[in-house]
């Protein structure tokens, strides 16, 4: 098995973002990285000055990507395609990637935040309801006094049209950000980076669904405990169990039986 630790940032100077170990979870790519491992790729990554983008995969992720062939394929073309959710983390170990933990969304936003007041990395908060990304912009910059956050943009629940994409572009080049935190549902976020990445020409996006809402109050975080038994997704379901009772219905069994499957050595590594 491979028991290698997760290669540092500075690999990816002389080569691609695939070069760090990843997991394969039903053939998702799902990078073996902690969440200081992850920063520290991003940081490395800004510093490129390349576009990219990050994603932030959890069980859902997971199960629409075995479903969605292009989805899986954006998923494992991103810089770090995080494992957001302690089902993939115990996958990975399970391989041999003895480093890898969960890079929780929100937890990863915050981090990324830190790091910015010293480095002074500038931000563009892009998504949610109408009302959230400003709120969200109040919230981080009372926690983090001297974060730069230059825009917001409240994209509408469908495509975006001609005008409102020159918008979107005429604020990103205004305002010239290193990172554009996107705060879409899964696989709405991740569809949207890999089609703007190389229009957008920010270093980095991230896709972090529902941290939007965790940071301004909108949703309750769980406790620890809970977040290390894999049981998050409980808490969630009590929260707001009319939009979520069918999606873990359906992926969390389907999860569990095809990673039984993956196990059993009854599919390709990698599909």
């Amino acid at each position: 098995m491979n028991t290698a630790p997760v290669i540092g940032a500075t690999n990816l100077l002389s080569g691609t973002a695939t070069e760090h170990p990843r997991a394969d979870v039903l053939g998702v790519k799902v990078s073996a990285v902690n969440i200081s491992g992850a920063v520290a790729i991003a940081e490395e990554w800004i510093a490129l000055g390349r576009p990219g983008y990050i994603c932030l995969t959890g069980v859902h992720g997971v199960m629409e990507a075995h479903r969605d062939a292009g989805f899986r394929r954006i998923l494992n073309a991103a810089v770090i395609n995080a494992p957001d959710g302690m089902p993939l983390s115990w996958v990975g170990r399970w391989q041999g990637h003895s480093a890898m933990d969960r890079v929780f969304g929100p937890d990863f936003m915050s981090a990324m935040c830190s790091v910015s007041v010293a480095h002074g990395y500038r931000h563009f908060l892009y998504g949610g309801q109408t009302g959230v990304a400003e709120a969200l912009k109040r919230a981080l910059v009372q926690r983090f006094p001297d974060l730069q956050i230059v825009g917001t943009y409240t994209p509408p629940f469908r495509a975006l049209t001609p005008r409102e994409e020159d918008e979107l572009f005429s604020a990103i080049h205004r305002t010239q950000p290193d990172i554009l935190w996107t705060g879409l549902s899964t696989p709405k976020q991740e569809k949207f980076m890999a089609a703007y990445v190389d229009r957008l020409h920010v270093p980095l996006l991230v896709g972090v669904g529902a941290a939007f809402d965790y940071h301004t109050g909108r949703i309750k975080d769980s406790p620890r405990w809970i977040k290390r038994a894999g049981l998050q997704w409980l808490h969630r379901l009590a929260q707001d169990p009319g939009r979520l009772a069918g999606r873990y219905l359906r992926t969390h069994p389907a999860f569990l039986w095809h990673i039984a499957l993956q196990f059993a050595g009854l599919r390709r590594r990698f599909s």
